[in-house]
């Protein structure tokens, strides 16, 4: 638990709005799918929420770096409340993606949460407070899905305006325990200059830098498949007692790769990496990926996915901070911020395309062809690591004095 106070509200406020997502995560596929939406459109509703994500960001961020991060941080979570409220009570398709564009205009909470963190610790704390939403994630992560699971046996209501119901408790928590924080004055306003393109270009130039931001585009398309996919693949290969996979099936099985989440980046990355190095633990993580992933594209007992599930939650618990680790190592500490914002768009990039073509694959009955999807991508970014890792050790090789 923080000990700062002003790290406290924005611990608790994050942990409340990383609930209200995860509430819904495992749930809004089987609601689109109640209005008649196909699984492509059910990958355009996630892909929706994500292209309003990426073009309202930098804008909340800039807005914050002159009004200040608390009042924009209520705006956001305002946005996320009634995003909600309208998909609780939506009565057709279209309201569905109303509420997910509402919500996507206004998704700044974890962005301004992490900024306003970031104004009040100094900079040899801020690794341990960073830290911190990371556990503040995989609590949600594990919570979040096991309340629509539990939830659920009073339809979908319930689960939705529970975390509408999280959403308002956040937003009373911001107001009332949140500290201002530093004026405007305090923010740069150079800031919005990381999300411009051109700035990125040099990045690109450099063979052992593009490969890590190869490597990580790779892993950010691999996931955000997997996890927009999941819940449909489910669906439609898995039954028990005879039933095909919902809500409350798929809640459990979210709640149990959110604790796999929390054992391995709370108890167990910190250890390995000081036992395996980076390089070697990248490869690990990306090699259980494949492994994981492709078991998952023929199997037809559900129970062999806690097998799958803890394969691709450890190679995914370790890959994204081993990465982030090592692309911020490759640059500069005058680049690590536009290097890092670089990073952060491929990420938003991966979740507009992911999902169309994760649902894509699905909704054709490609359901093995959508788990080798993932599993690929995956195998690509580990030969990468492979090819680098042998052309150092030739360079190296090639650079000791002949005897």
């Amino acid at each position: 638990m923080p000990r700062n106070r002003k790290l406290l509200p924005i611990f608790l406020i994050v942990l409340i709005d990383v609930l209200g997502l995860t509430i819904i995560l495992p749930l809004l596929p089987f609601y689109a799918e109640k209005f008649g939406a196909s699984p492509l459109v059910v990958g355009l509703l996630v892909s929706s929420y994500a292209i309003c994500q990426l073009v309202s960001g930098p804008v909340l961020g800039q807005w914050s770096d002159h009004i200040g991060r608390k009042p924009l941080l209520i705006l956001s979570q305002c946005g996320t409340f009634c995003g909600f409220l309208v998909l609780a009570f939506a009565g057709s398709l279209w309201m569905i993606f109303l509420a997910r564009v509402i919500d996507g205009l206004t998704a700044g909470n974890l962005s301004l949460a992490q900024a306003y963190m970031s104004d009040v610790t100094e900079p040899k704390d801020r690794a341990r407070a960073f830290g911190k939403i990371g556990v503040a994630f995989g609590i949600g992560f594990f919570l979040g899905p096991a309340l629509t699971a539990f939830l659920y046996r009073y339809g979908y209501f319930a689960p939705i305006l529970a975390a509408a119901s999280l959403s308002l408790l956040s937003i009373l928590a911001t107001v009332t325990l949140l500290p201002g924080g530093p004026g405007p004055a305090h923010h740069k306003a150079g800031e919005a200059a990381l999300f411009k393109w051109s700035n990125y270009a040099r990045f690109f130039t450099r063979p052992e830098l593009l490969s890590l931001l190869v490597q990580s585009l790779l892993f950010f398309f691999s996931f955000a498949a997997y996890v927009s996919g999941f819940a449909l693949f489910a669906e439609r290969r898995f039954t028990w007692h005879g039933v095909a996979f919902g809500p409350k099936q798929v809640g459990y099985l979210f709640a149990y790769f959110g604790l796999l989440g929390i054992i391995i980046q709370g108890f167990l990355i910190g250890r390995l990496v000081k036992r395996l190095g980076e390089r070697q633990l990248a490869k690990l993580g990306f090699a259980c990926c494949v492994l994981g992933y492709a078991v998952l594209s023929f199997i037809s007992d559900p129970w062999w996915i806690l097998f799958t599930g803890l394969l691709t939650s450890f190679g995914n618990g370790v890959i994204r901070p081993v990465l982030i680790s090592e692309i911020s190592g490759n640059v500069d500490s005058t680049e690590q911020g536009v290097v890092l914002g670089l990073n952060q768009s491929m990420n938003s990039i991966a979740q507009v395309s992911a999902p169309i073509l994760a649902t894509y694959l699905i909704g054709r009955e490609w359901l093995t062809d959508w788990a080798l999807l993932p599993a690929s991508l995956c195998a690509v970014a580990l030969a990468l690591i492979l090819y680098h890792s042998g052309a150092r050790r030739a360079a190296s090789g090639a650079a000791k004095p002949s005897l």
